[in-house]
């Protein structure tokens, strides 16, 4: 009898009781209608129990045909714990709307607070917004408040960002009294040319723009950076599109960022097709009311209670549109909201050793393509979780072979950088197991 009590509520007094009460002897006798051939007679042999993402990649090998994915720049393939997507969809917060009652919206605003506390930790920043679209437009709004700052025209930006990011700062920019400066990157490192931006620096300086890691997964190496570009009165701006590196590397705040900008969909938030996306914008707390969007912030009712207010709103929607510093007209409550549930799942630890597994496979993929004839590591400086390689033969050839295999090879560099016309950007995540990683490098070895 006690063999049930792993998988039922009862005690044996319990059990004892309910048998007496039908008038059978023992559990046993309740499956007498079955022959004694098809019980089981001993205890059930299972394997080894499963981490949740373990259990849920053993289900999905059991689908027709599974794609192993090496794709990144920008969308990442994270593991999302189950209690994210659980506690996100439920009806008060999957049906709440923009607080414009604050006072009758004390979850919602709650929950925007606890998430705009996090981003402050994670980026080592003063202040955060309550969210903003995607990292692409965070990135803009980023600029366009740098100008608002300084009044200054130029904008150094470096080619290592997210080339996607740099087209959307193209579109929101004005041309007429903004002028856009492109930074190299160095060919041997994969990293800004901090040589090009110290020249750069003078009394026209409106801002900075550095991501890292950056579009190739390079770590940037920004000593010194924000001080010489305060001299001169200008701002540094630094942006991620990978927000879980920041479990191990030292955060923008701690590099002397003004202003920070970021994709959170690393966070919690599925792949989706390309969105809806997490937009991540902190500052320093003197330029807060240069901040698009909104910012909640706790204080006490008349009877001493916890409350949470609505403390800036910078919208045309709230105030005079002269007086707007953007025209944001939502924030991604329910992205940053699954964002706010996976950083409190795992903890300033378990952020560490996401990172740190990310980190390990990628340089183990990095190895084993190093020891290959026909490819070569492109850049020399240190990356996180993505890198780019450089084939001998055509890439896209490379990847339609690959995906024959079953397997997303990586992101071909061309369409976004000419001369990169032979490399492709390679991403390992803690969901590539060491026998996916293996199969690529060995594939990609026999297509030669």
């Amino acid at each position: 009898m006690k063999n049930y009590h792993r998988f039922i509520p009862h005690t044996e007094d319990d059990c004892r009781q309910m048998l007496k009460d039908i008038g059978v002897s023992s559990i046993e006798d309740l499956f007498e209608s079955i022959p004694e051939a098809f019980r089981l007679s001993s205890p059930l042999r299972l394997p080894e129990p499963l981490s949740e993402p373990e259990l849920i990649n053993l289900f999905r090998a059991l689908e027709p045909q599974v794609f192993t994915s090496f794709l990144g720049a920008g969308a990442y393939r994270h593991f999302i714990p189950s209690v994210v997507q659980k506690l996100a969809s439920r009806s008060e917060f999957y049906t709440a709307y923009t607080p414009y009652q604050a006072e009758i919206s004390q979850g919602t605003l709650q929950a925007i607070f606890e998430y705009q506390s996090l981003m402050c930790q994670l980026t080592a920043m003063e202040v955060s917004n309550a969210s903003m679209y995607d990292g692409a437009t965070s990135l803009a709004e980023a600029a366009l408040m740098a100008y608002r700052i300084t009044r200054r025209p130029n904008i150094l930006i470096s080619m290592a960002v997210h080339p996607e990011y740099r087209k959307v700062l193209e579109t929101y920019i004005d041309h007429d009294t903004q002028n856009l400066i492109k930074v190299p990157y160095n060919n041997d490192t994969g990293q800004t040319d901090m040589d090009f931006i110290f020249n750069q620096i003078n009394d026209d300086l409106n801002a900075v723009i550095i991501q890292s890691p950056n579009f190739f997964g390079v770590i940037e190496d920004l000593t010194n950076l924000a001080e010489e570009i305060h001299k001169k009165g200008g701002l540094l701006i630094l942006g991620f599109s990978e927000a879980i590196s920041y479990g191990i590397l030292k955060p923008p705040g701690f590099w002397g960022a003004d202003i920070v900008f970021g994709e959170g969909q690393s966070l919690g938030i599925p792949l989706s097709y390309g969105g809806p996306y997490l937009g991540i914008f902190t500052t320093r707390e003197r330029f807060v009311r240069n901040m698009p969007g909104r910012i909640v912030g706790e204080t006490v009712d008349m009877e001493g209670e916890r409350g949470f207010v609505l403390t800036l709103a910078t919208r045309e929607q709230h105030i005079r549109r002269e007086k707007a510093t953007s025209n944001i007209c939502t924030n991604e409550g329910l992205c940053a909201l699954m964002a706010t549930i996976f950083l409190s799942c795992l903890g300033k630890e378990g952020l560490r050793e996401l990172a740190l597994m990310n980190l390990s496979k990628a340089e183990y993929a990095k190895k084993l393509f190093s020891k290959l004839e026909d490819v070569r590591l492109k850049f020399l400086a240190p990356t996180f979780n993505e890198f780019v390689i450089e084939l001998n033969s055509d890439p896209e050839d490379v990847l339609i072979r690959l995906r024959k295999e079953g397997i997303i090879g990586g992101l071909p560099l061309k369409r976004y950088y000419p001369e990169l016309d032979r490399d492709i950007l390679i991403t390992v995540t803690e969901m590539n197991k060491r026998e996916e990683i293996e199969h690529l490098v060995e594939t990609i070895s026999k297509i030669g």
